[in-house]
């Protein structure tokens, strides 16, 4: 055998050098652009111009309208100027911003009602542990108090409309259960125990208008729950009857604003969430929305001038109302197309505050004149120097499912010239990415994404947003369409929308990937084990891979909510369901590329879960690529943390969705 010279080893030891320098400066390039709490594996190095693409549609804010000034004087909001969401104060509409809160941890909060000094209660996590703690904001002496333990999970609850007491919700007790407690917004250290739960959710939704009296409710399930009355001074709950014997759910709820009945959105005898008047002495229901056959998704009452709003989510679209009398009649507040949350009365009754998110343009904080319906935009988020009208705004489509039963969903279809006028028709064909939304008791409502707008404008992508069976929106009977042994049923849909897209002239049926997020991370996984030889590329964001690890393992104030929707992992035959139908168990089936992101500190969907499916998948000698995150938790709401996971998801769909 000639063995090599001299020189020759010289010039191969040279070249592995500079090849090592070239591969380093580009991984070095990549960690400049990588957060330092984020690890990945087997993840190229994301290219400079990627990440430059994407700088603008990253860069595009929304704000969220969180209430008025006690005094009129302008309203609070949540955006970001920096690494994460906080609030601001704006004073009139189209006005500066001026931010109040400076944490690291993204925070939200409102005014304490008819505060004199402009006092905020927050509401803070760590890492996205979801172990909130609130706080009490004094804007005149620039002070933020501690007001829960530091350590516990707690949510504020209702509060009182003088602003002196507040219901928090801690599982301060033994870490499981959520108890109600008191608290003076005013006084740290005033946690005091207002009702204690034993493996039950119980969440507040009103003060009487004296405060001697709460109205609460007990959450089993998407399709179950059940009202109360609490006594403030004795603790003692009263249960009210809904309008059947039939196990029913509960919308929004308030004391009317005469103090003798109670409004109540409720599913009971019928599809949808009607409103309702319970009369408080005669324990009998009225209907106010028998007409409407959607659900009603938010209510406001002023107690001061006796007004009544509410919003019908409407096929994933927003309708205002006000009543006008105690009999249900109504007037309605015209809106353009979007979704309306958070709607809150002013001081003065006159206008209404709310968020308004529309298909084609971030979430912005309006409010309305009830008098003339006029409508004011308070705050003007920027796009990111894009130009507005190249978003793209998507049609609702049906698609029919192995049982006939139409499934519905919402389509973003580029615009033509993002195809390129001199490809020829094969190569016009578009590739489809599916997003599914997580819940699974959730809806897909046609919100802005920049992220979407991005696959649209800049990659070419059609985008489907199946509401697959077991979504909320359309009826308790859809909603429970995937319950227990039926989950399997919701995957079914996904390989209806692949036969759909395949019928497509445009679309490129060769050509799919599907993501989701949480439930949606399972339904991807399902997905891929089911239909690996049609779909091409799987994104999984903090997905379960495993029902009978995810029970067992997810948090423990989680975990009795999550039996009632899934089936309980204890119970063998309810095991055996989960193990027939755990992604993990299919792990071999996966053929399509598979990219797995999570955060360390998800007390949802348990970090386990990532770990699991990555190492399973990639025992069977299929790559993997991971991105997780030490400081993040349920998703990741850093923006440092958030650009960088757009970019490689944006690399892995260039890479395995090229024609």
């Amino acid at each position: 055998m000639k063995h090599p010279s001299l020189r020759q080893l010289v010039l191969v030891l040279a070249l592995v050098f500079r090849l090592s320098v070239v591969e380093n400066s580009l991984w070095g390039q990549a960690d400049a652009r990588k957060p330092a709490a984020i690890e990945t594996q087997e993840v190229p190095v994301v290219p400079a111009e990627i990440f430059a693409k994407l700088a603008q549609y990253q860069s595009i804010r929304g704000a969220s309208f969180r209430g008025w000034a006690p005094d009129g004087t302008g309203i609070l909001i949540n955006t970001r100027f920096g690494n994460s969401s906080q609030l601001h104060r704006v004073y009139a509409p189209a006005g500066r911003r001026e931010q109040i809160t400076f944490f690291d941890e993204p925070v939200s909060g409102a005014f304490v009602p008819r505060a004199t000094d402009g006092s905020i209660l927050l509401l803070m996590d760590t890492g996205g542990n979801e172990n909130d703690q609130v706080y009490r904001l004094d804007r005149q002496h620039f002070q933020t108090t501690l007001l829960t333990d530091g350590k516990s999970r707690n949510k504020l609850g209702a509060v009182r409309q003088d602003g002196s007491q507040a219901v928090v919700s801690s599982n301060k007790r033994n870490g499981r259960d959520t108890d109600l407690y008191l608290i003076d917004p005013r006084q740290p250290d005033s946690m005091t125990l207002l009702m204690t739960v034993d493996k039950q959710t119980w969440n507040t939704a009103d003060w009487s208008r004296d405060g001697q009296q709460l109205l609460i409710s007990r959450f089993v399930s998407a399709n179950e729950s059940y009202p109360a009355l609490l006594d403030v001074a004795s603790g003692q709950r009263t249960d009210f009857p809904l309008p059947t014997e039939e196990k029913a759910a509960i919308g929004p709820m308030a004391f009317a604003p005469d103090g003798k009945s109670i409004l109540i959105a409720t599913d009971a005898g019928g599809e949808f969430r009607r409103l309702a008047r319970f009369d408080l002495a005669t324990r009998k229901y009225s209907w106010l929305t028998d007409d409407i056959s959607w659900d009603v998704s938010d209510l406001a009452v002023d107690v001061d001038s006796g007004q009544v709003a509410f919003t019908v989510n409407e096929d994933g679209a927003s309708r205002l109302f006000l009543l006008t009398d105690h009999e249900g009649h109504r007037r309605e507040l015209k809106l353009p197309l979007g979704i309306v949350s958070g709607i809150e009365f002013s001081p003065d009754g006159k206008r209404l505050g709310f968020t308004l998110a529309r298909p084609d343009a971030p979430p912005d904080a309006y409010s309305i004149l009830l008098e003339s319906g006029e409508m004011t935009r308070w705050t003007f988020s920027e796009v990111g120097g894009l130009n507005p009208d190249s978003f793209v705004t998507p049609t609702r489509i049906q698609f029919p499912s192995f049982d006939g039963r139409m499934i519905p969903a919402y389509y973003f279809q580029p615009r033509a010239s993002v195809r390129g006028p001199n490809a020829d028709a094969a190569a016009k064909k578009l590739a489809v990415y599916i997003s599914i939304h997580g819940g699974p008791e959730s809806q897909y409502q046609p919100f802005f994404s920049p992220i979407i707008q991005f696959y649209v404008n800049e990659l070419g992508l059609a985008v489907v947003c199946p509401n697959v069976r077991g979504s909320s929106g359309y009826g308790k009977t859809y909603l429970k369409l995937d319950n227990a042994e039926k989950r399997e049923d919701s995957v079914k849909d996904i390989g209806a929308l692949l036969d759909w897209i395949g019928k497509q002239p445009e679309l490129d049926s060769s050509r799919i990937a599907v993501a989701g997020g949480s439930y949606g991370g399972y339904m991807t996984l399902a997905s891929l084990t089911h239909y690996g030889d049609r779909i091409k590329a799987g994104i999984d964001v903090v997905g379960i891979a495993n029902f009978v690890t995810f029970l067992e393992r997810t948090a423990g104030y989680r975990v009795d909510l999550r039996r009632a929707e899934y089936g309980d992992e204890r119970d063998p035959q309810m095991k055996a369901v989960f193990e027939r139908i755990s992604p993990l168990n299919h792990a071999e089936k996966i053929r399509s590329a598979l990219l797995v992101i999570h955060g360390r500190n998800d007390p949802r969907v348990p970090f386990f879960e990532a770990e699991q499916i990555a190492a399973k998948v990639r025992s069977g000698g299929k790559p993997v690529w991971t991105v997780f995150a030490g400081n993040e938790g349920h998703g990741f709401s850093k923006k440092d943390n958030s650009d960088y996971q757009r970019g490689v998801e944006v690399l892995f769909l260039k890479t395995h969705l090229a024609p």
